[in-house]
């Protein structure tokens, strides 16, 4: 009997990086979300905006959807990241 086994990971391997150091305050800042496009993330992202502009003071929240909800971001919403000052990803289903 034979088993063949598939690799589900994507072809590139994602760069290695770190943690970006710790806000003192969301005050002020700019939060990117970052969605995989699923009807799950939406209701989530809209909850979690309001929350962060009326209790933590965020000034702009960015939106962005990845355009293959199982890759990684696109590379413009990749260069993207570094104009804001946190990003949260989502998933949902």
């Amino acid at each position: 009997m034979t088993f063949r086994v598939l690799d589900p990971t994507a072809e590139k391997t994602a760069p290695l990086g770190q943690a970006a150091p710790r806000l003192d305050t969301l005050q002020g800042k700019t939060v990117g979300f970052i969605s995989n496009g699923k009807e799950g993330t939406k209701g989530f992202f809209r909850h979690l905006e309001r929350l962060l502009r009326e209790e933590h003071g965020v000034a702009e929240v960015v939106s962005r959807t990845k355009s293959n909800y199982s890759a990684p971001a696109d590379a413009h919403i990749a260069a993207e990241i570094r104009r804001w000052d946190a990003v949260i990803s989502g998933i949902g289903d």
